[in-house]
């Protein structure tokens, strides 16, 4: 498998990999000192003067040849809203550091993605971005259109859009994914699993009769046997330092590990280690449940799922792979402002901006070269439309992760997914059940001690019990710790500012 063809890998689970590995981040509430630019273009930018537009986004792929994307691309602004875009493609390793140095001082910024796990409260509270709702109003009438209603209004900040959500999976369901050829191989019936305590039976025969594979390993440490269980009940909200029942009706902010859901998820975890299932060091490993399956040491592992997702895995782990579903799909308060595009305060022309933010969700030629490149040299067209690397090409020197930006149903589809793979997300996004937190963020800086003291009591027990690895009964010490720590301090913080967003936002 190429790196190109591994791309969409990202989209929800990012997110739910993401909101794991990450505690929220806080920031100063006093305003930015930079100069200002007003909340729109000065009478001077009435379009008739050609404009250059910068894009910040992150970098995960190999964008060696953007230039020649970015001429094609500036080929169709300039005709249709006489700008030109420079794409800044800055790596995720440097993307805080960067981003901070970029909107403290007066860097020109046009457009930047921007994330609710990288410091987007913070970036509103320093009156770094503008509020968008007069410019879409104006410039942005197609965006709104291409997602669902919920999802464009959850990234509101005290009931105004600072940011647009891109179009991908924003909902994930919860199950299985093993190897197609071993399920056969001992036919096994995935239609007669039900829940996840049904894998128990399918476990034994894997341990039983493939002496040589593990039953169940985990996708990465941050995507937990017992987390891929709560997280169709529990939102995190952002850290799991104080988190949300989906299934209650309300917006009551409560330790989550000392819920019965996270003790029940633990206990099966624990049930399946003890009985030789689990990989016995998945709290320490640095595998991935793909490289695992790949080299034939792994049966499959549990997952947040998406329609297409057993085609994505199977081209990542080198055998076709099936999955089972066990959840309704589910939208995380993360969701919507987990990947955004919004206009930075520093922009001398926000007009344009956002005409061009409009091109990204209504024009899929230019989504397509975002995406996907040139056709002919970072991909060719097969006979039903779908699209794959040109024949011996080993380094296209394009691979973009189109799930950060944009309306990506515009773009062409990969081989091996499905042509209507965009039908099928968005029926699958639409059906979910959405949590009532949907689009809030935590500033974690008035109890950013606390934070740090319960994220290593998180990092001393979380993976161990979560992996199955530890005995459940270092719960009620787990517990102790996160309250010695400062855990109460932070519920009531996280409640304060889940009430006044909820106010604000008119939940």
């Amino acid at each position: 498998m190429t790196a190109k063809q591994g791309k969409l890998a990202w989209g929800g689970a990012a997110l739910l990999a993401l909101s794991l590995a990450l505690t929220a981040c806080g920031g100063s509430n006093g305003s930015n000192s930079s100069p200002a630019a007003s909340g729109s273009s000065s009478s001077s930018d009435n379009g008739s003067k050609p404009v250059e537009l910068t894009m910040a986004f992150m970098n995960f792929g190999t964008l060696t040849d953007i230039k020649s994307v970015q001429d094609e691309i500036n080929k169709i602004t300039s005709a249709k809203i006489n700008a030109t875009v420079k794409l800044m493609p800055i790596d995720i390793s440097a993307w805080a550091q960067q981003t901070n140095l970029l909107l403290a001082g007066n860097e020109k910024l046009d457009l930047l993605v921007t994330s609710s796990f990288y410091n987007y409260s913070s970036q509103v509270a320093k009156n770094q971005l503008l509020p968008l709702d007069d410019l879409l109003a104006q410039y942005g009438t197609g965006i709104k259109d291409t997602m669902n209603e919920k999802i464009y209004n959850g990234t509101k900040i005290d009931g105004k859009i600072y940011g647009i959500p891109s179009v991908r999976d924003t909902a994930a369901d919860y199950g299985m994914i093993m190897r197609k050829d071993i399920v056969d191989k001992h036919g096994i019936d995935l239609s007669a699993l039900k829940t996840f305590e049904d894998l128990g039976t399918v476990f034994q025969t894997i341990k039983d009769k493939e002496p040589g594979l593990i039953p169940l390993v985990q996708n990465t440490q941050s995507q937990t046997v017992a987390s891929i269980m709560y997280n169709k009940d529990i939102d995190m909200l952002g850290d799991g330092l104080g988190a949300m029942m989906i299934n209650k009706n309300d917006l009551k902010v409560v330790n989550m590990f000392d819920t019965q859901e996270y003790k029940d998820a633990v206990a099966l975890a624990r049930k399946w280690y003890e009985a030789g299932y689990v990989m016995q060091d998945a709290a320490t490993t640095q595998e991935t449940g793909n490289s695992l399956v790949k080299a034939g040491k792994a049966f499959g592992y549990l997952s947040n799922m998406k329609p297409g997702f057993e085609q994505q895995d199977s081209k990542v782990d080198g055998h076709e792979m099936v999955a089972v579903r066990f959840t309704k799909p589910v939208t995380q308060s993360t969701s919507a402002n987990g990947f955004m595009m919004s206009i930075p305060r520093n922009s001398k022309y926000p007009d344009r901006a956002m005409q061009l933010l409009n091109l990204l969700y209504t024009d899929k030629d230019i989504v397509n070269l975002l995406d996907n490149g040139i056709e002919g040299k970072h991909y060719v067209v097969n006979a039903d439309g779908t699209i794959k690397v040109p024949d011996g090409a080993t380094d296209v020197g394009y691979v973009f992760n189109q799930w950060e930006i944009g309306n990506n149903a515009l773009a062409r589809v990969w081989e091996g997914t499905p042509p209507d793979i965009w039908d099928q997300i968005k029926k699958f996004n639409d059906s979910a059940i959405f949590s009532k937190a949907l689009g809030f963020t935590f500033d974690a800086s008035p109890v950013k001690t606390e934070v740090a003291a319960a994220t290593n009591v998180l990092n001393q027990y979380k993976l161990g019990l979560e992996s199955g690895s530890l005995d459940p009964a270092l719960i009620s010490e787990f517990n102790a710790k996160l309250k010695a720590a400062g855990l109460d301090k932070i519920i009531a913080e996280k409640q304060k500012q889940l009430d006044a967003w909820a106010a604000a936002n008119a939940q």
